[in-house]
């Protein structure tokens, strides 16, 4: 294995054409590596949407950086016009559909190492399999720090449990995972949502309150480029939720208010349905404040004359907007509403022989955070990102970065390591 890897940061800069990224604006279909996972995060993947509320079982993920040759981790979102914008595209390529083909195999080594060329010792052969498509949703993002989700700026990660279900010849191909795999080329463009009928879903995210709301949308007809809501008398824009690109922090027609109308922008920018006004409430069902993941609600719909009117813009928030003070007050470092709860869930990216890659997702419970600190029994962990970690024994403790302490309730955030030995079996502690 060592004898594979003397490639160095210039191989991963001549495998792959220098481009001048446009997330989501390129002009036909292009070719990048394929790699899988099992699921999404929990309580949410990266578009803000529970893996089971999502349309389709096919989904994806897009990479979150275009950093040829850069592994460090930068916080999130970032600002629009930055260089290191991949095609994720600060999660408004979310609720986007895919056209998949399947490309070449690789008979070589195609690791995804950070710093080492795709497809080493090998070359990329066409099979059996090459022209199979499927029609896949983009649901959650990469941003590891492997050649795959930096040097690659096409590469999309798909749902492992998808892959078998790639048509050719009009049947599924049923064995291509996983032995005739191997992390093969595909073949990709952005399409409208296939055989689109209906409407809009909406859903109250959790710890969604009269005071402070998020909703979800999806069953999008052409992705979502934004949302405006209805208050006090006038269109404003409303803020993402960070860069869950599906999920939106909305305020009530009135303050206080628990009555809601918004209308929504696809991604070339025009209103959804010629500005179709949605109006909803928070549902009782939800006992005052939504305590599942997600909570969808029925809607009345009034239809827009089409036209494209300006909206008051709003204070741009930070990256997770706390509740209203008149109920729960600015979190402090001693929030008033008591101590607020966290959970911690982990998940394996990838593995290899001595080592691994964890991701770990943090979650506010109802109340929102304004620190978390995680413990991981049993870990080595040997590199770390989006957290501060110290070690006591066989005890690994991370303590939030200076930029992601902060979470809303009900809402996520990450941080990622690389590990040594096997993966993390013990149970999680999460603590604010």
């Amino acid at each position: 294995m060592l004898a594979l890897l003397v490639a160095g940061a210039a191989l991963v800069a001549a495998q792959m054409p220098a481009v001048a990224l446009t997330p989501g604006g390129e002009a036909g279909p292009v070719t990048g590596n394929a790699t899988w996972f099992d699921n999404l995060g929990s309580p949410y993947g990266g578009c803000g949407l529970p893996q089971d509320q999502l349309e389709t079982q096919d989904w994806l993920a897009l990479n979150v950086f275009d950093t040829p040759g850069d592994y460090a981790m930068y916080p999130r979102p970032m600002a629009a016009d930055d260089p290191k914008v991949g095609m994720w595209d600060n999660g408004r390529n979310c609720g986007r559909w895919v056209r998949v083909s399947i490309g070449d195999y690789c008979t070589g080594l195609n690791d995804g190492a950070a710093g080492q060329a795709f497809c080493r010792n090998g070359s990329w052969v066409e099979d059996e399999y090459n022209g199979a498509t499927l029609d896949m949703l983009v649901a959650d993002s990469c941003g590891d720090p492997n050649a795959w989700c930096r040097d690659d700026p096409y590469h999309l990660d798909l749902a492992h449990q998808a892959i078998n279900r790639f048509v050719k010849d009009g049947a599924p191909v049923g064995d291509l995972e996983p032995a005739h795999w191997g992390n093969r080329q595909v073949t990709w463009e952005f399409i409208e949502a296939p055989d689109y009928a209906g409407d809009i879903e909406i859903g109250f995210i959790q710890g969604s309150e009269r005071w402070w709301a998020g909703v979800s949308i999806n069953h999008l007809p052409n992705g979502i480029h934004g949302v405006e809501h209805f208050a006090d008398g006038a269109w404003v824009t409303t803020p993402m939720n960070t860069d869950m690109g599906q999920s939106y922090l909305v305020r009530p027609t009135t303050a206080g208010g628990t009555d809601y109308r918004i209308r929504v922008k696809d991604v070339t920018d025009a209103y959804v349905f010629g500005g179709r006004e949605y109006a909803f409430s928070l549902p009782a069902s939800c006992g005052g404040k939504c305590s599942a993941p997600r909570t969808v609600v029925s809607y009345t719909t009034t239809e827009g004359d089409g036209s494209t009117p300006s909206p008051t813009p709003t204070v741009t928030p930070t990256a997770t907007p706390t509740p209203t003070p008149s109920v729960t007050p600015t979190p402090t470092p001693t929030p008033t509403s008591g101590p607020a709860t966290c959970t911690a869930t982990f998940r394996t990216a990838s593995v290899w022989p001595g080592g691994y890659q964890g991701e770990v997702t943090v979650t506010a419970g109802a109340a929102p955070l304004t620190s978390w600190t995680v413990t991981l029994p049993g870990a080595s962990v040997s590199s770390l990102w989006n957290g501060v970690a110290t070690t006591s024994g066989s005890t690994v403790t991370v303590r939030n970065a200076s930029y992601n302490g902060t979470v809303a309730a009900g809402g996520t955030t990450t941080f990622g390591f690389i590990g040594t030995g096997a993966p993390v079996a013990s149970a999680l502690g999460c603590a604010s």
